[in-house]
């Protein structure tokens, strides 16, 4: 199906199109100008023939503003620079017969491809995929991508969505990186924001006003999806990094502050419905996750394939919370809601949420997520860092600068062997203590306003550490998130031999019992000690005992099954120890 947006290479030319209900005229501005034809609802068209596949242009609205192609597949010259016309078609994919991982097979590992290496682009990330396969990952995922201003960035402030910026390289250099990554069997995942656009260079209130409501996020408009072809501006997009450059799933930034409307089906449900009719129609394995504060386990389901208006998982922030709780001692903002996090910890690892519709106090005070134990465990994916609990710190700093190595590998052996799908990123698989502080590359009132906005958030911050807080506007500051891949110390060496023995056994004998499982029970005792176990879709019971203090504990070691992993002392485990069994 032809995309309603964008410029398309026809057979003679470039079809343009242009969703400008706002705009009185709309002219295509390539070597000279084109009067663009309006059409029903809004829509503006033309047809250039002889025009190669390479060229750029940009729309001029009503005589006043130049601005790019919302829907840009490429912009060389940054978010205010004119868009180019790139045939998806023509790219020479080697993977041909690739048709994805099963969901129960995947170990993600999430990436920035500005600082994933010394390069930052898409090209130099290929050397370390043999890295990723030997340590056992399955998925990378890539933080977004989407174009946004300036040269330096998370990604989430994007703006032409449909675009993957140039900072990182060009198109046809991300399909690259794609295809070899499926030749080694890996998938790999973005990251897409569907919430809000950056606050620089994105124009479409000029021309299409109705894009927006007048309620806010925390990042600026919310965008009206109840308004069709802003509903078909998302769906397509994700269709679009789906099938022209083959990711094999997409994560969802902050649904929660996705507009929805009541007593209708949602754009987010609509979006899944698009995908599992592309999973069909191309026998592809393709893979939905959410990020969503709300804990909403009625949009989840990890069995349903293909997607058909539900999410295969979310991330599981709450597990997240309770490891960190118990393992640094942190109790400000958001961690606030923890203060048991022995007891936290066993509920997410008996029934996926921690917060399945108790009151919350750092959400207002109001009831927050839904039951979720019926839910497969591999709903969940779990994980010790990601980009937002080390980025959103003052300071950029990982959990191996907080707490100790030993209980750190105790959080890692939970982790990696539970039967949800576990996350690591970039460099934790060797316990790198490199920061990644917040970083962008705004100018003028914008920069001072990020450096205000955030001396305000992180005021205790600045008055402890000064000038030590990163400067998110200063080159630097990137520069010292980018990983060093020659330096490892033994003991990282050390770190990565673990993981890579973890997640071994889990490929060996977690992933093959996936499918089919089942939440059991789990139980934190106020010693330190925790027991849990689940069903396995073969009929086998895991079981995980753990040791979750600094002093020696007993505990009964009967009926329990193999040995699978840890180490044993007749029913004596020692500090911060993690033992699994397997059996009937």
């Amino acid at each position: 199906m032809r995309p309603s947006f964008g410029a398309k290479p026809v057979k003679d030319g470039v079809s343009f199109r242009l969703w400008a209900p706002g705009a009185r005229r709309v002219d295509l501005l390539l070597d000279r100008r084109h009067a663009m034809q309006r059409r029903q609802d809004g829509w503006y068209v033309a047809e250039i023939a002889g025009l190669p596949v390479g060229s750029t242009y940009k729309f001029r609205i009503d005589d006043e503003i130049d601005v790019p192609d919302p829907a840009s597949a490429f912009q060389p010259e940054d978010v205010f620079g004119p868009s180019e016309v790139i045939d998806h078609d023509s790219f020479a994919w080697r993977a041909k017969q690739w048709r994805g991982r099963r969901w129960e097979e995947t170990v993600l590992i999430e990436t920035h491809v500005g600082t994933f290496t010394r390069d930052g682009t898409y090209r130099a990330m290929i050397d370390k995929l043999d890295h990723l396969v030997a340590t056992g990952i399955t998925a990378l995922e890539l933080m977004p991508l989407a174009d946004f201003a300036g040269r330096r960035g998370w990604g989430y402030d994007g703006v032409l969505w449909y675009a993957p910026d140039s900072a990182y390289g060009r198109p046809e250099e991300l399909k690259t990186l794609i295809d070899e990554a499926h030749l080694r069997g890996l998938m790999v995942f973005l990251d897409v924001v569907y919430n809000h656009f950056g606050p620089e260079g994105n124009y479409l209130g000029r021309y299409a006003p109705t894009f927006f409501t007048d309620a806010h996020t925390p990042w600026g408009s919310a965008i009206d999806y109840r308004v069709p072809q802003v509903r078909a501006f998302a769906v397509e997009n994700a269709l679009s990094w789906l099938t022209d450059y083959r990711f094999d799933g997409l994560r969802l930034d902050a649904a929660n502050h996705i507009m929805a409307i009541p007593g209708e089906q949602s754009m987010l449900q609509d979006l899944s419905a698009a995908t599992g009719e592309l999973a069909k129609a191309t026998g592809r394995h393709i893979h939905l996750v959410l990020e969503n504060g709300d804990n909403r386990a009625s949009l989840l389901d990890a069995a349903q394939e293909p997607p058909n208006g539900k999410y295969r998982a979310q991330w599981n922030d709450d597990y997240h919370h309770a490891w960190h709780v118990m393992l640094t001692g942190e109790l400000a903002g958001y961690y606030a809601d923890y203060q048991t996090p022995r007891m936290d910890l066993a509920r997410a690892l008996a029934s996926g949420f921690v917060y399945q519709g108790e009151i919350s106090e750092f959400w207002g005070k109001q009831p927050r997520g839904e039951a979720s134990g019926e839910l497969p465990p591999a709903t969940f994916v779990n994980f010790l860092q990601n980009h937002d609990q080390i980025g959103n710190r003052p300071l950029g700093d990982r959990l191996e600068s907080l707490a100790p190595p030993q209980q750190i590998e105790a959080a890692l052996a939970v982790t990696l062997l539970a039967p949800m799908v576990p996350m690591l990123f970039q460099g934790e698989e060797w316990g790198s203590k490199i920061p990644f502080p917040f970083f962008c590359d705004f100018q003028g009132g914008l920069a001072d306003a990020v450096r205000k906005g955030r001396r305000q958030e992180y005021a205790w911050a600045y008055e402890k550490y000064g000038d030590d807080v990163p400067d998110p506007l200063d080159p630097a500051t990137p520069q010292s998130a980018l990983l060093d891949w020659t330096d490892r110390a033994p003991e990282q060496d050390a770190r990565l031999a673990l993981v890579r023995e973890l997640l071994t056994l889990r490929g060996k004998e977690i992933m093959p019992r996936l499918k089919g499982a089942s939440f059991g029970d789990a139980e934190a005792a106020d010693s330190g000690l925790l027991t849990a176990h689940w069903r396995m879709g073969d009929g086998a019971t895991l079981r995980l005992t753990a040791n979750l203090s600094d002093k020696d504990i007993t505990y009964s070691s009967e009926n329990t099954g193999a040995l699978l992993w840890g180490t044993t002392s007749g029913n004596r485990l020692t500090p911060w120890s993690v033992v699994w069994h397997l059996g009937g």
